[in-house]
């Protein structure tokens, strides 16, 4: 296999999933690159994650009772799962079709919300708009729970149409009106949830969606040019039929995947960066019926796809997981994982608790000068623990290139291992020289380990390494 293979793969599983070492990279290059897509997309191929074993270490992941357990849980999935394009479309939908701790009638709730996304998260975007409308916790976190005929609540009207469907416009057009979001709300009255103790509505016990008709407006509506007594159901079925949600999923799917775009308010106004790859998964969405895998095989297996190496900023949950994962530590759960979950935290994603129904701002915003020290500090830590597995097997590795290494061999073969890491010509130079600076490098010196993980750390804390 070539450089080249190694790389693609790098570039594929950085971005279905997060990341691998260089063995699983070798791996799957050797299968090739379309049977590893294939696989990604089809994650019932692989088993599914071992709960049991998770609660051995973690009771307190049993109950999902506080929002740290299950950020603790799903991060250890993250780090862990056979299934790592499952996780990063669970992780794609929570920060599209947001929820949040913050206003959250039972924790739970979030982990099932989960666990929907995982599950119908790459099937149709239909099915999942009609389950996220009867999700417990988008019922409570939106208000629909008091939305009632005769007294409406616009907040998941508007939000369903604004942030999770249509989006605000396209090409300089608006997409719905407010008589349209006013349709939606009505359309929705008696969707509401019941708790399963109804003496104690806002104890710790699971709430479940519940259609109570005898609150529900019957009166015809008006819905994006369409009249009849509709129902929930029916403005699904219209949404989905529209233009504006094929390239609100699109777009969310390129930004997300492939390449850092303007953020969603400014999609209106804002041109698509590539309008034909958009044009492309619009095109899918409508041939298979709304089908989140077709669109993604299409993404994944072309060539502005392929071609989009290393243009996006990684999110605070890509860099903690990914770093983990290259260290190989947390196979098992065990104490001090909740800090690993914290850090994701403190660069800036608190996972089930964004900051707005809006999400969190991507891309270039996920830096400032805090967050980047703390993604520093964080990743050089790892990497230059040398008692990680992951990082004793880079050092093996680079220790088998020959009796001595020169500074070329020492910077590219760790980059290498990072996942095939490319820098700018600039970078790598001062790079080099800083290892010429130490003097030869010998396999069998007693501080070979500290010069590799010396130079590991280096690395990561270059401008390139903040791009997957």
């Amino acid at each position: 296999m070539s450089e080249q293979d190694i790389s693609s793969i790098a570039h594929l599983m950085r971005r279905a999933g997060f990341g691998a070492p260089l063995e699983e990279l070798e791996a799957r290059a050797a299968r090739g690159y379309d049977a590893t897509v294939d696989e990604l997309l089809d994650p019932e191929s692989q088993p599914p994650m071992e709960r049991d074993i998770m609660m051995r270490y973690k009771t307190d992941w049993l109950s999902q009772a506080g929002l740290e357990g299950q950020q603790e849980e799903w991060t250890f999935r993250m780090i862990n799962s056979k299934r790592p394009l499952q996780e990063k479309i669970a992780l794609f939908w929570h920060c599209v079709l947001v929820t949040g701790h913050a206003k959250c009638e039972y924790p739970k709730q979030q982990s099932m919300e989960l666990d929907m996304f995982r599950t119908t998260g790459m099937n149709s975007f239909h099915d999942l708009l009609k389950g996220l409308s009867k999700d417990p916790a988008m019922v409570f976190y939106l208000d629909n729970c008091m939305s009632h005929a005769g007294a409406i609540n616009e907040n998941w009207g508007r939000e369903l149409l604004e942030l999770f469907s249509l989006g605000v416009g396209m090409d300089g057009e608006f997409n719905y009106s407010e008589d349209d979001v006013k349709a939606a709300a009505r359309a929705f009255t008696g969707w509401t949830v019941t708790n399963s103790i109804p003496r104690y509505p806002y104890g710790k016990y699971e709430a479940k969606f519940m259609y109570d008709p005898r609150d529900h407006d019957n009166d015809d509506k008006t819905f994006l040019g369409e009249t009849g007594n509709f129902n929930g159901e029916d403005i699904v079925d219209i949404i989905v039929k529209q233009p504006a949600t094929a390239r609100f999923v699109a777009r969310h799917l390129y930004n997300f995947f492939v390449a850092d775009d303007v953020q969603v308010p400014a999609w209106k106004d804002t041109p698509p960066q590539d309008i034909e790859a958009i044009k492309r998964l619009e095109e899918e969405y409508f041939r298979s019926n709304y089908n989140i895998t077709a669109m993604l095989r299409v993404l994944f297996k072309s060539d502005w796809f392929k071609n989009a190496t290393f243009s996006k900023v990684k999110s605070p949950a890509e860099t903690v997981i990914g770093t983990l994962k290259l260290v190989g530590d947390y196979k098992f759960p065990r104490p001090g994982l909740d800090m690993m979950t914290m850090n994701i935290r403190f660069m800036g994603q608190d996972l089930l608790n964004p900051p707005t129904v809006e999400g969190w701002h991507t891309g270039r915003e996920w830096i400032d000068s805090g967050t980047l020290v703390e993604r520093i500090n964080f990743t050089a830590d790892q990497v230059g623990n040398t008692n990680h597995t992951g990082v004793k097997d880079i050092i093996n590795r680079l220790s088998k290139v020959g009796p001595v290494l020169t500074a070329e061999q020492l910077v590219d073969g760790c980059l290498e291992n990072l996942g095939a890491y490319r820098l700018a010509d600039e970078t790598r130079n001062q790079l080099v020289a800083l290892a010429n600076d130490e003097g030869e490098l010998r396999s069998d010196d007693d501080n070979f380990s500290t010069r590799v993980a010396t130079m590991l750390q280096s690395i990561v804390a270059t401008t390139e390494y903040l791009f997957a």
